[in-house]
């Protein structure tokens, strides 16, 4: 008993020892390199939110999104229209979006952010209602459509998106820190590190909390078998429509902070390649770990870009070794580089038995009093 404990704690140690390890270094990266990798870093940073998002929707509750850029875009467009019209008093371009100037709108940055987030949410909420009810392939092909809806929408609705020309007039923020200072968002990409890297640790604390919640346990449920969740008691439309929400509003949040860095929003930006490659991320990493989202995603943005800057040519054939890279990764190790205790199990086709494994069935859930069964 006391050798087993022994060998707990320091196991144990071990873990805090590696995550102390990774803190010291995720804090000082930006330091260590040159603007341009410390740009490369917030987009590995914006992408495993994409990813953390998407996660939420296929990796926890089964559900397969291929529009998910679309909440990004929204959450783009709703930092760039007001902010750019602001800054250009009312004027984006001739015969553009008319907008009267807000004073001081580097003051309501925060809010301009959870701005982003409820309209990329609202979109998740209006998508998933009415569509929440198909399952498989049939939900697939509705988000599909709906990604490239707001694609070709903003291409088209000039008077407010610019169209394909982009709205290009979009400010650096300011922060206000103290009565009198601000710290402005320059061009240095280290600002918008730390505010992305504090964004991530703030949505793995929520998804992690809610996953293991007992709505973690309902998404879970359906993923294995929504006919059987739903005889359980499970609202099933329900816990899939609050996914979709929690998933939207990451990718908004994430759209808003990347307009602000790159001052430019153009529609060709948010394509069916960009929801794959989210897709590949979550895949990668191993679907239902966070952990492996976050991996997965940062995988997807810094190695390509470090081989490219070994070997220009390399950007012609990136996306040919990802496909080849999948399809290893899906014979040979199926659940994801850092996959999740319960995709291990369900992946090895071990039984778990009782007291010792994690079960996710609706049974399960529901015997443990961790889904609401309808009853008062």
């Amino acid at each position: 008993m006391r050798e087993r404990l022994a060998r707990f704690q320091a196991t144990k140690k071990g873990r805090t020892t590696v995550a102390v390890v990774i803190a010291i270094v995720v804090l000082l990266l930006p330091h260590g390199f040159d603007d341009h990798w410390r740009a490369v870093f917030v987009d590995a940073l914006a992408f495993s939110l994409l990813a953390l998002g998407l996660n939420v929707v296929v990796g926890f509750a089964g559900l397969l999104d291929l529009g998910y850029i679309a909440f990004f875009a929204i959450g783009n467009y709703a930092f760039a229209i007001p902010t750019a019209g602001s800054y250009s008093k009312g004027l984006f371009l001739q015969g553009g979006l008319h907008l009267p100037p807000v004073p001081h709108w580097h003051d309501w940055m925060w809010l301009l952010l959870l701005g982003a987030i409820v309209a990329a949410m609202v979109a998740g909420i209006i998508l998933g209602a009415p569509t929440l009810r198909l399952r498989g392939d049939y939900l697939a092909i509705v988000t599909l459509g709906f990604g490239e809806m707001v694609r070709i929408v903003a291409r088209n609705l000039d008077s407010i998106t610019i169209g394909s020309r982009g709205i290009t007039a979009i400010p650096h923020p300011q922060i206000p820190y103290a009565p009198g200072h601000r710290y402005l968002f320059g061009l240095a990409p280290v600002g918008y590190y730390y505010v992305m890297l504090l964004l991530v640790l703030l949505m793995v604390g929520v998804i992690t909390r809610v996953n293991d919640s007992r709505v973690g346990r309902a998404w879970h449920a359906i993923r294995e078998d929504e006919l059987a969740a739903a005889s359980m008691g499970v609202p099933t439309v329900r816990m899939k429509l609050l996914a979709f929400a929690i998933g939207a509003s990451t990718a908004g949040a994430a759209g808003m902070l990347t307009a602000a860095r790159v001052n430019y929003v153009s529609p060709d930006s948010f394509t069916l390649l960009q929801s794959i490659l989210v897709l590949a991320a979550v895949v990668l990493g191993g679907m239902g770990s966070i952990r492996g989202s976050i991996l997965g995603a940062s995988a997807i943005i810094i190695i390509p870009e470090y081989i490219r800057s070994r070997s220009p040519s390399f950007q012609d054939y990136r996306f040919l070794i990802f496909g080849a890279i999948l399809v290893i990764m899906m014979i040979f190790r199926p659940q994801g580089l850092i996959p999740s205790k319960r995709r291990a199990i369900e992946l090895s086709g071990e039984v778990a038995m009782p007291g010792k494994g994690i079960s996710d069935g609706p049974e399960a859930a529901a015997a443990l009093g961790e889904v609401d069964d309808g009853t008062p």
